[in-house]
């Protein structure tokens, strides 16, 4: 197996204190949570560590913490295999980012009529992401995603709370990736922003809590289907 890393990943505070690993654990991750390595692929440390022309103490931390975030799976004597998405955790990132981000819409709805430059901010946004639709630019969109949720934290007055949730919704993720590919889902997310958005504008902070609750659940409520589609991809616990 060959893994390309193809240009450089933004470097966050907490990857410059974790020294030369920081930099492979974000592209490596990265490649994890967007499929372009898939379940079940098996990394091994002598590559890795000569991929990025580190030791392998690194490189077997750097595993560690991709496996504590349920991306890696290390199989004692057998090896290292990139982990199938688990439903169970998806279920907990929504549980999660739904409590977060439900409130923090109902912040920015309060503060927005005083902030000319945050309506700005977020029109801007959708601009943005009407751009990538039409560009068909999955991966893009994406990022301009979670750059609009991030803007909405930063609205609220708790722009560090988006670190809670990118922590916390890393699985989602993989089957955000999953669904990404399909144009009718991007115009559809495109929609619910703006639904979002036009509740904050109009100062409604119970109507920007429904429409960010709908549109979180958007993908949980398709993940069926998906899972249907992409059986070697999930695993299912025990969860309700």
């Amino acid at each position: 197996m060959i893994i390309e890393f193809d240009g450089p990943a933004d470097r966050g505070p907490d990857d410059a204190r974790r020294g030369p690993a920081g930099q492979p654990y974000r592209l490596l991750r990265d490649r994890i949570v967007s499929g372009r390595l898939r379940p079940g692929e098996p990394l091994s440390e002598p590559r890795v560590a000569a991929m990025f022309g580190i030791s392998r103490t690194p490189v077997r931390e750097m595993f560690k913490r991709l496996r504590d975030e349920g991306l890696l799976d290390i199989v004692p004597q057998v090896g290292t295999f990139v982990a199938r998405i688990d439903i169970d955790r998806v279920r907990e990132d929504q549980f999660v980012r739904e409590a977060l981000e439900c409130r923090a819409v109902e912040l920015v709805a309060e503060r927005i009529g005083a902030s000319p430059s945050g309506r700005r901010d977020l029109a801007a946004a959708l601009d943005r992401q009407a751009e990538l639709v039409a560009q068909g630019d999955a991966r893009g969109f994406i990022d301009a995603d979670d750059d609009f949720h991030a803007l909405l934290f930063r609205l609220s007055g708790h722009g560090a709370a988006w670190r809670t949730v990118e922590a916390a919704k890393v699985q989602f993720d993989r089957v955000r990736h999953l669904s990404a590919e399909d144009g009718e889902q991007r115009r559809t997310v495109l929609a619910e922003h703006r639904a979002v958005v036009a509740a904050i504008a109009a100062g409604d902070g119970s109507g920007a809590i429904a429409t960010m609750r709908s549109h979180l659940r958007t993908v949980f409520a398709t993940i069926e289907s998906i899972a249907h589609a992409h059986p070697d991809v999930f695993v299912c616990g025990d969860g309700d």
